[in-house]
């Protein structure tokens, strides 16, 4: 029996036009939007999500389609590059939008019950900070995990690095997820 294909919502289609027209290549793929979606739905009330790489806002629009009708989530969104935010901040998507590099900003940002790790800064490098931001029970979704996708010997070891820190935490229950471009998924154990 044949079935209908799930609508991409109208944000997320916004934010695919705008990585288009910009030739902005690093956005999360529909596959990994739909999960971070169905992640973000299951927030707890007056809970907040951490997004590592806003980009063009690709994945944020996922994150806030799964909140809808919800006004009780604080969505927080770190973008390095000053224009990229400024372009997202400039949309109507209920998010705040911070300027910097996300391993510095991390300390200071306080505990997520969702945190989305696109880029390398805080998942590459500065992992334990983003780990020391998953609030008990919280759950971590790092992208771009398939090492089919790396040929330089850096590029892999890094990614099997952060592999092997998730899998190996004391504190942490992980999946791999042959999703999209590879996901690993980790629970904060409750404390």
């Amino acid at each position: 029996m044949p079935t209908s294909p799930v609508p991409v919502p109208e944000a997320v289609l916004a934010a695919e036009r705008r990585a288009v027209e910009r030739s902005f290549a690093h956005s999360c793929e529909q596959a990994t939007g739909r999960v971070l979606a169905v992640l973000a739905a299951s927030v707890r009330p007056g809970g907040r999500v951490l997004e590592l790489g806003t980009g063009v806002g690709v994945g944020t629009a996922w994150v806030v389609s799964g909140l809808e009708g919800r006004e009780d989530v604080e969505v927080v969104t770190v973008e390095h590059d000053q224009a990229l935010a400024e372009l997202v901040r400039s949309t109507d998507l209920p998010v705040t939008v911070l300027t910097g590099d996300a391993e510095a900003l991390l300390p200071g940002l306080g505990t997520f019950d969702l945190v989305f790790a696109d880029p390398e800064g805080g998942k590459w490098t500065g992992l334990d900070r983003t780990v020391a931001a998953l609030a008990p029970g919280g759950v971590l979704l790092v992208d771009d995990m398939d090492l089919s996708r790396y040929h330089r010997t850096d590029h892999v070891a890094a990614v099997t690095a952060v592999r092997d820190a998730l899998v190996g935490h004391p504190d942490l229950v992980t999946a791999e997820l042959p999703v999209g471009t590879g996901l690993l998924v980790s629970t904060r154990r409750p404390a």
